[in-house]
């Protein structure tokens, strides 16, 4: 028995590959795993990406939540104070108004009779 080897060094017979079609199956399946292995490659690689800005997302979130917070509690603390200070103040305010127009009455009083 002797073995004719054909391009691709597929032997003839019975047991060849190149008699019975299956090299172009096999060479299809070949390209076509290399080609989804390319693909999950890069899915792999974008998801990576993903998770690694999704991360950074969260810290920045994260940081935004405690900015707010403490900025909350600045301006709670503010507008307390300016609770405290009209309450109090109300009586003070119409006192100093008039004060100040009977400073101004008495300053136009001074100006006319000085004429």
């Amino acid at each position: 028995l002797t073995l004719v080897f054909i391009g691709d060094g597929a032997p003839t017979g019975n047991y060849g590959y190149t008699n019975s079609g299956y090299s172009v199956y096999e060479e299809e399946n070949e390209r076509l795993t290399e080609s989804l292995r390319t693909k999950v490659s890069a899915i792999k690689s974008l998801s990576i990406e993903i998770g690694t800005e999704v991360k950074n997302q969260n810290k920045m979130l994260s940081e935004m939540d405690n900015d707010f917070d403490s900025t909350g509690g600045l301006l709670g603390a503010t507008m307390g104070r300016l609770r405290t200070l009209s309450r109090g103040s109300q009586t003070k305010l119409l006192c100093y108004m008039m004060l100040f127009a009977l400073f101004v009455f008495f300053v136009i009083y001074w100006i006319i009779k000085l004429r």
